[in-house]
């Protein structure tokens, strides 16, 4: 346990079916009169955005759409979409979707109050003033954005995943809805699923976390593997959906106050190479990592195994550790995630690069168990030989 710590929840949360509709006395309260709405094309084509601008308009709230949002947001698709914001004069942000449309708000939001370049604000605790007022309302269960006090942008000259850390970039309001979920693919709830189980995992073994954080952690792991097969094999399940929605909130809440580790410096760099979904390559790394990292501390690693399923009469800890390894591999599995030699564009050619840029990322010191460029290199090669 850390001899000192803090803890910080600079977001409101409102959290339930239905709290969607609510949204236009949100922006209210935020004194809002014209709204731009940061999203994707996938969740336009839903009809959710429709929904959302419905609400607006029945309270003669004015907005914009930019819908151009991609996974593994841009240095110079967030240019774009403030010139935009700009031109508009909007006074309120909605982040809708995914961590991609809700990092690419805060990275607007940032914009609007300093200026500049993207990248001048790349780093911890660098703003000046708290960003535009944003509300975020995510459409996945995964990522945890909703809350989280940083933006993960990827730089296009680099080909890097840059940071914004800094608790002025917090949106002022989260609206989860599980109901907004309902319309999420397969593949898509499994991946954002093993993302905020991930997330949960990094946030109760990495170096910085506390109490408050492995209580938090803890929980959702329990949460999100009771829930997500049965969200990826009956997708119209409320329950599944909202203790899904609930265990990335709090997944997002622990990892936010403590950190991620090497499952992330992996993933984020296959991410700013190749724009993999971050959620696909958090997933296929976990098992990995997780293995890896066991000898870092025993008893945290076995806690993670009883809560996948592991059984534990007769067995000793470094054996319950172990089994977790079997069982996050078995629930990638149960729930649909390709193996990392199934992407068609993974060049082991790459793998020196990629490993290299993990040990670079903002969270490799948080990692348990220290971790060289050849130790990712090895982690990388492992993965990829998975048949």
């Amino acid at each position: 346990m850390l001899e000192t710590f803090q803890f910080n929840l600079s977001t409101r949360i409102e959290f339930g079916n239905g709290q969607v509709n609510q949204l236009a006395t949100y922006v209210k309260e935020l004194n809002g009169s014209k709204v731009l709405i940061l999203t994707d094309k996938g969740i336009k084509s839903t009809g959710i955005v429709d929904r959302v601008t419905g609400l607006l308009q029945e309270s003669e709230i004015e907005y914009v759409i930019y819908d151009d949002v991609k996974p593994n947001p841009r240095d110079t698709d967030c240019m774009i979409a403030y010139q935009i914001a700009q031109e508009e004069n909007v006074d309120v942000l909605i982040g809708l979707g995914g961590g991609s449309s809700m990092d690419t708000a805060k990275a607007v939001g940032v914009l609007l109050t300093h200026g500049g370049d993207i990248k001048d604000w790349y780093g911890l605790n660098v703003l000046q003033r708290k960003i535009t007022p944003l509300i975020c309302i995510p459409t996945t269960a995964g990522t945890g954005s909703e809350i989280t006090f940083f933006s993960v942008i990827t730089d296009t000259t680099t080909k890097l995943k840059m940071n914004i850390l800094d608790n002025k970039v917090a949106p002022q309001i989260a609206i989860l809805d599980p109901e907004l979920t309902l319309t999420l693919p397969p593949l898509i709830t499994a991946s954002t699923g093993m993302d905020a189980l991930t997330h949960a995992i990094e946030a109760y073994t990495c170096n910085l976390s506390e109490p408050i954080t492995d209580a938090l952690a803890l929980y959702a792991i329990d949460l999100i593997v009771k829930n997500l097969p049965e969200a990826v094999n009956n997708g119209s399940s409320l329950v599944a959906r909202r203790n899904m929605l609930a265990g990335s909130l709090i997944a997002g809440i622990a990892f936010g106050n403590s950190d991620v580790g090497g499952v992330h410096c992996m993933a984020e760099a296959l991410g700013g190479l190749y724009d993999t979904p971050h959620g696909v390559a958090n997933s296929m790394l976990l098992p990995y990592v997780f293995e890896y990292n066991i000898p870092s501390d025993l008893a945290k690693h076995a806690k993670v195994a009883e809560l996948l399923g592991v059984t534990t009469d007769g067995k000793s800890v470094e054996e319950i550790a172990y089994e977790g390894v079997t069982k996050l591999k078995e629930l990638a599995i149960e729930v649909g995630i390709l193996k990392m030699r199934d992407l068609e564009n993974i060049n082991e050619k790459d793998f020196e690069y990629l490993a290299e840029a993990a040990t670079q990322n903002v969270s490799a010191p948080s990692n348990p168990r220290e971790a060289t460029k050849e130790d990712y290199l090895n982690l990388f090669r492992k993965a990829y030989s998975e048949k």
